[in-house]
């Protein structure tokens, strides 16, 4: 998949750009190819990204640590903000308080889109965050030994033991 340089998008037909999806996703372990249709679509001062895709993954259960397949179902979108005046300046610290209305995705209007990394980090987060493979799932047994074998410089100690037990009975 290429990435889309914005620009281009509003020289497009209906400044839009619709993408057949059918390969996998690099980084991203799945059994079948991602299949379904992305649409960008400018919108003037943001960018319109939505997408309907499925795959399949190998998860490891939490629980009883069987893989099992799952389907991921992808139907989503979302808006990107195209803001040139967007201060990119990595002099920012790192710990610094954000206003809730400054947590969306900006992009630079003059700059690229990449709809692979965006379709990566949607079906990431679509991944189950408690991976399960049943409703009736249990963990497994565990069996612990009846008695285990008591080395001999401990005999003293573990006969003491049990006369002590013997003595308050």
């Amino acid at each position: 998949m290429e990435t889309i340089f914005i620009p281009h998008l509003l020289k497009s037909p209906d400044r839009q750009r619709v993408i057949i999806i059918d390969n996998f996703i690099p980084d991203l372990e799945t059994l079948t190819p991602v299949r379904g249709t992305l649409l960008v679509r400018h919108g003037g001062n943001f960018l319109e990204v939505s997408v309907k895709a499925e795959t399949i993954v190998t998860l490891t259960c939490d629980r009883c640590l069987q893989q099992y397949n799952h389907r991921l179902q992808l139907n989503t979108s979302e808006l990107i903000w195209l803001d040139k005046n967007k201060d990119y300046d990595s002099s920012y610290p790192l710990e610094r308080e954000i206003a809730y209305e400054d947590l969306s995705e900006t992009l630079d209007p003059n700059g690229d889109f990449d709809p692979q990394m965006w379709l990566y980090e949607q079906l990431c987060l679509t991944l189950p965050p408690r991976q399960l493979c049943g409703a009736n799932c249990q963990p497994p047994d565990f069996l612990l030994p009846e008695k285990t074998a008591i080395d001999g410089r401990w005999a003293s100690l573990e006969s003491l033991k049990s006369q002590l037990s013997q003595s308050q009975n």
